[in-house]
C-alpha cells in the first residue's frame, strides 16, 4: 500500500496521550454514508505533499503539490477545486511508474480544474503532481498578507484562511470537509522570518541565496479548510500542558501582550482534555496573532495553529478593557473547543456546521463560567440566546441543520442560528438529560468518530444511549425546523399549599407568517419568585402543566436554559413585576429580554419593559442594569427623527440611570467586581448616546488632559472616552483624532482610532470618514470596517456610498462576505426607501440562491418601521403617565 507514513517520533506525539482509533489497529470497515459533494465521485485524496514558495513583496507564490489519491472507479479525468491558480504542468503517476501528462481545463465559475488523460485510468492508487502559481491577497481569504506599522517602517506578514472553501486558492484540492487527508508542507522562505504551520518544524535547511527550506511534520488526517501557514517577523512563547506544547505567536515586540492568552490556554486545555475524555492529539497548539480585521471572522480553529486577529488575542494595557480580557478568554476557549468539535471530528457537510460552531460556542460559555466564576458570565447566556431568537423569529430564518448547496451558501451559514441557537439548544438539552449524561454522550461521540466525519444524528444516538432518556425527538424539533416556541403561562391555581400552572405552546414571530404555528416538545423548568425549588415538565402536543411546592409568583424558564419565549397572563406578569427585585439575576435578565421582544411584537404592551426597569433596584446586578441601559439605547434609536418623543424618552432614561452611574462612578475602585467595570463603560456609552451633556463634558475634559494627566484616561476607559469624544466631535476634534491615528504605531490602537473616526453623529464628518475609508491611509482591512461603523448611525448614507463605490468596496471585503456585507449596512435602517435599495441591490448583484442575508435585512427594516408606527405610541403614553 503506497501512503506517506508519520515518523515514529511524530506518531508517538500523536498517539502517546490517548488510544484514538487513528492510532490503534485499523477498524473494521463500516457502511459508508456518502457526503454531499460538488465534485465527481470516484476519487479519494489520501495525502498532499506541498512545496510552497511565497513572495510577499510581489504578492504571489509558486507551488508544487503531489497528491496521493485512490480511484474507486475507472475514469479518464480527475476534477478538483482550484480558484485563481495558473497551472504550468500536470502529471499522473501510477504504482507501476510512468508519468502521464494531463490536459488542463479550468472552470472559474465552478472554481474547479479538470485534468484529462489520453487513456482511461483503472481503479487504484496514483500520484497527481501539479506545478502552479497563485496570488497573495490583501483580505483574509486563501493566502493573504497583512501590513502593519513599526518604529522601523512598514512590515508585511502572511497568513492563510481557508474556511469555508478557500484552501483551493492556495492548493488544488478536494476542498470539502468529508475529503479528509494528511498534509506535508515544505516552504522556502527568508531566513530572517518565522514560518508557522499546523505541525512542528521537522527540518530547516539553509539555502545558498539566504533563504531557508522549512519542512513541517505531516499532519493527521484532516479537512482541507484546517490547513494553516503563516510567515513573518514573529516571536513565540510556549508552555507545556499534558505533554502538549502550547504557544502564542505575535509580531515582534508584542509578545508580552499575549501572556494572558497563553495562561488562559493552559487552563482551558487541561479542562478540555478531561471533559472530552480524549486528550488533544497533536504535539503542539499555537495561537497566532495577526494585525487588522475581517468582516467575516475574528479567529480560526486551524488544527494545531489557531489564527486570531490581535484585538481578540492581545491585551494592551494602554487600551484594553475588562470586556476585552473576557472576550480574549472566550475566543481562545471557543477555538480550542474546535480542536475536538470540528478538527478531530468534523461535520460531513456544511448542513451540519452547527456541530462545529454551536458546540464551540457552548463550550466557550461553559468554560468561561467554570474557570472564571468571578466574571459572572453565566448571565450572558441570555443575551446569546436572545440574539438567536431575534433572527429566528423572522420568516427568513432557517433550521439549525440547514440545506447548503453551494460554497456561497456555506459562507452564509455562519450566523446567529448556527452559533447562538446551536449553543442555546445544547444548553437546553444538557439541562434536560443532566450534565453527567450529556458528557458521557459527548465522550462516546468523540471516541467513535475521531478523525472522521459526522452528521447530527451521530451525536443524538450517543447522548440518548448515555442518558437512557429519549432526546432525539426533542433535538429534531429544535434543529430540523426553524422558529421560536412561545410558552403561554396561565394564571396559577393555588390549592393545598401547592400551585399548578397551565402551559400552552404556540410560536413567537416578529413578522407573523401566514402559516400554522409549528409544534415543539419543549422542556420547561419552573420555580417560584424568591425561592430555590424548581419543577420540570415537557410540554408536548401544544399543552402541559407544571406543579410547584408552595404558592407565589410563578417563574417559567427558571434559570433560563430553555429556548423559548415566555408570555405570562396579565395578572401573573403583574405579580412578577411587583416582586421583580426578588428574582435571581438570570431570571431578571430573561424576563427583561422576553418582555422587550414580546412588547415589540405586539403580544403584550411594549411599555411592560419600562415597568420592569422602574421596578429594578439600584443595587441590582450590574448585568441587569446593562440590559436596561441597552433597552433605553434601543428605544432612543427607534424614535429616529421624532425629536420630541426621543427627548421624553431620554429624559426618563437619564433620570433612571443617573443614580446607577453615581454609584459606579468614573473611577475604578479597588477590588470592585469585574461586572461593575464593564457596566461603567456601558453606562458612559449609553449616557453619551442619550445626549447627557455632563457625560460628554467629562469625556472631553479627560480627553483634553490625555497628555498631561495619565490618570485622566486610564487604559480600561480609553476606548470608552475616545468613543464619546468621537461621537460628539466637531471638525477640529475629528482632525486631531485623525492625526493621532496617523502617528500611532500600535496596529491595534491604530485600528481602533480609525474605527472611531467613522462613529461621528455629525453627517458631514461621517461623509469624510467614508471618503477616508477608501483611501490607502487606514490600511487594507480597515476600510470596510469604517463604512460599517458609519452605517450604525447613518445607514442610508453608508449604503449609498458603498453601492456607488462597489468595486472599491469589494476589494476591501473578504470574498466570502460580499453577499452579506452591503445588506449588513442596513442593520439600523427603518425606511421603506432603504428596503427598496437593498432589494434592488440583491437582484442586481447577488445570486438568487444566496440572498438570505439581503431578505433578512429587508424584513428587519420593515419590522422596525412597524415598531415605530405601532409600538412607540405605547411608550409615549407610559412616559406621559409618569410623575413630572
Amino acid at each position: 500500500m503506497h501512503r506517506r507514513l508519520m515518523s515514529a517520533a511524530i506518531a508517538l506525539a500523536f498517539c502517546g496521550l490517548a488510544a484514538l482509533p487513528a492510532c490503534a489497529a485499523p477498524a473494521k470497515p463500516k457502511t459508508a454514508i456518502e457526503a454531499t459533494t460538488q465534485l465527481p465521485r470516484g476519487v479519494q485524496p489520501l495525502h498532499y505533499d506541498i512545496a510552497l514558495t511565497p513572495d510577499a513583496a510581489s504578492a504571489s507564490f509558486g507551488a508544487r503539490v503531489a497528491i496521493d489519491l485512490e480511484l474507486t472507479a475507472p475514469t479518464s479525468s480527475i476534477t478538483l477545486h482550484a480558484a485563481g491558480l495558473k497551472f504550468a504542468r500536470a502529471t499522473l503517476t501510477g504504482k507501476t511508474g510512468g508519468a502521464r501528462e494531463a490536459r488542463i481545463a479550468l472552470d472559474e465559475a465552478a472554481q474547479t480544474a479538470t485534468f484529462r488523460f489520453a487513456k482511461p485510468l483503472a481503479r487504484g492508487r496514483y500520484t497527481l503532481a501539479l506545478d502552479y502559481t497563485g496570488s497573495i491577497g490583501s483580505q483574509a481569504v486563501g493566502l493573504f498578507s497583512l501590513d502593519y506599522d513599526t518604529a522601523a517602517g512598514k512590515r508585511r506578514a502572511l497568513f492563510t484562511q481557508f474556511e469555508n472553501s478557500d484552501a483551493r486558492r492556495m492548493i488544488p484540492s478536494w476542498d470539502e470537509p468529508a475529503f479528509k487527508a494528511s498534509f506535508a508542507l515544505r516552504v522556502t522562505v527568508p531566513s530572517s522570518e518565522m514560518a508557522v504551520s499546523n505541525m512542528p518544524i521537522q527540518s530547516s535547511t539553509p539555502l545558498p541565496d539566504g533563504r531557508v527550506s522549512v519542512r513541517f511534520a505531516d499532519t493527521p488526517k484532516m479537512s482541507t479548510y484546517l490547513l494553516f501557514f503563516a510567515l513573518g517577523d514573529f516571536e513565540r512563547a510556549t508552555a507545556s500542558v499534558d505533554g502538549t506544547e502550547l504557544g502564542v505567536v505575535t509580531r515582534r515586540g508584542s509578545l508580552p501582550q499575549a501572556a494572558f492568552a497563553l495562561e488562559a490556554s493552559q487552563a482551558v486545555l487541561r479542562e478540555y482534555n478531561e471533559y472530552f475524555g480524549v486528550r488533544y492529539p497533536l504535539p503542539k497548539l499555537d495561537n497566532i496573532a495577526g494585525p487588522g480585521r475581517s468582516q467575516f471572522f475574528g479567529a480560526m480553529e486551524n488544527w494545531g495553529a489557531i489564527f486570531t486577529f490581535e484585538y481578540a488575542l492581545l491585551l494592551d494595557p494602554a487600551i484594553s478593557t475588562q470586556r476585552d480580557k473576557q472576550e480574549i478568554f472566550a475566543t481562545a476557549a471557543h477555538e480550542m473547543a474546535h480542536q475536538w468539535f470540528g478538527d478531530l471530528v468534523t461535520m460531513r457537510w456544511w448542513d451540519d456546521l452547527w456541530l462545529n460552531e454551536g458546540f464551540a460556542s457552548w463550550m466557550e460559555s461553559r468554560m468561561t463560567a467554570r474557570l472564571h466564576p468571578e466574571w459572572n458570565t453565566h448571565l450572558e447566556t441570555v443575551s446569546a440566546r436572545d440574539g438567536a431568537m431575534r433572527r429566528d423569529a423572522l420568516a427568513t430564518t432557517h433550521p439549525v441543520v440547514q440545506h447548503v448547496a453551494t460554497a456561497l451558501q456555506a459562507s452564509q451559514a455562519f450566523d446567529e442560528i448556527t452559533y447562538q441557537k446551536g449553543e442555546a439548544v445544547i444548553r437546553m438539552l444538557e439541562a434536560y438529560v443532566g450534565e453527567d449524561a450529556w458528557r458521557r454522550g459527548v465522550r462516546a461521540y468523540m471516541r467513535e468518530h475521531a478523525y472522521g466525519n459526522t452528521a447530527s444524528g451521530d451525536l443524538w444516538r450517543q447522548v440518548e444511549r448515555a442518558a437512557a432518556t429519549p432526546v432525539t425527538a426533542i433535538a429534531h424539533d429544535f434543529t430540523l425546523q426553524p422558529g421560536v416556541p412561545l410558552i403561554r403561562v396561565a394564571e396559577p391555581v393555588c390549592k393545598g399549599g401547592g400551585m399548578t400552572v397551565a402551559l400552552t405552546q404556540s410560536e413567537f414571530s416578529r413578522d407573523h407568517p401566514a402559516r400554522k404555528p409549528l409544534s415543539w416538545r419543549v422542556p420547561v423548568i419552573a420555580g417560584i419568585a424568591g425561592g430555590t425549588a424548581t419543577a420540570r415538565t415537557l410540554v408536548a402536543g401544544g399543552k402541559g402543566s407544571v406543579s410547584l411546592p408552595g404558592c407565589g409568583a410563578a417563574v417559567v424558564n427558571a434559570g433560563q436554559s430553555g429556548y423559548y419565549r415566555t408570555l405570562y397572563a396579565p395578572r401573573a406578569f403583574a405579580r412578577l413585576a411587583d416582586g421583580f427585585a426578588t428574582l435571581a439575576p438570570i431570571d431578571q435578565i430573561g424576563m427583561l429580554a422576553d418582555t422587550w421582544a414580546l412588547g415589540l411584537a405586539g403580544l403584550q404592551p411594549a411599555s411592560n419593559f419600562l415597568d420592569l426597569a422602574q421596578a429594578t433596584p439600584a443595587n441590582a446586578d450590574p448585568q441587569v442594569w446593562a440590559r436596561i441601559a441597552g433597552g433605553f439605547d434601543g428605544l432612543h434609536a427607534m424614535y429616529g427623527d421624532d425629536t420630541a418623543g426621543r427627548a421624553r424618552l431620554d429624559a426618563y432614561a437619564l433620570a433612571r440611570l443617573a443614580p446607577v452611574m453615581a454609584q459606579v462612578g468614573w473611577n475604578a475602585q479597588a477590588g470592585e467586581p469585574t461586572s461593575r467595570a464593564i457596566l461603567r463603560a456601558n453606562l458612559i456609552a449609553t449616557l453619551s448616546h442619550l445626549g447627557d451633556q455632563g457625560t460628554v463634558n467629562e469625556a472631553r475634559r479627560r480627553y483634553a488632559a490625555i497628555d498631561s494627566d495619565p490618570a485622566a484616561v486610564p487604559g480600561a476607559l480609553r476606548k470608552t472616552i475616545l468613543a464619546v469624544v468621537a461621537e460628539h466631535a466637531d471638525g477640529a476634534t475629528w482632525d486631531a483624532m485623525r492625526s493621532a491615528a496617523q502617528a500611532e504605531k500600535s496596529p491595534m490602537i491604530k485600528d481602533t482610532l480609525y474605527a472611531l473616526l467613522a462613529s461621528s453623529a455629525d453627517r458631514a464628518l461621517a461623509e469624510r470618514a467614508l471618503a477616508l475609508a477608501l483611501s490607502d491611509e487606514p490600511g487594507a482591512t480597515n476600510g470596510a470596517a469604517m463604512i460599517a461603523m458609519v452605517s450604525h448611525t447613518h445607514p442610508e448614507l453608508a449604503f449609498d456610498f458603498a453601492l456607488a463605490n462597489i468595486k472599491a468596496v469589494n476589494e476591501r471585503v473578504d470574498a466570502t462576505s460580499r453577499s452579506r456585507y452591503l445588506p449588513g449596512l442596513a442593520g439600523n435602517a427603518a425606511t421603506a426607501s432603504m428596503a427598496g435599495k437593498v432589494k434592488a441591490y440583491a437582484e442586481a448583484h447577488i445570486a438568487l440562491d444566496a440572498r438570505r442575508d439581503a431578505q433578512t435585512a429587508i424584513v428587519g427594516i420593515n419590522d422596525r418601521i412597524k415598531v415605530r408606527r405601532e409600538r412607540l405610541p405605547e411608550i409615549d403614553a407610559w412616559l406621559a403617565r409618569q410623575p413630572k
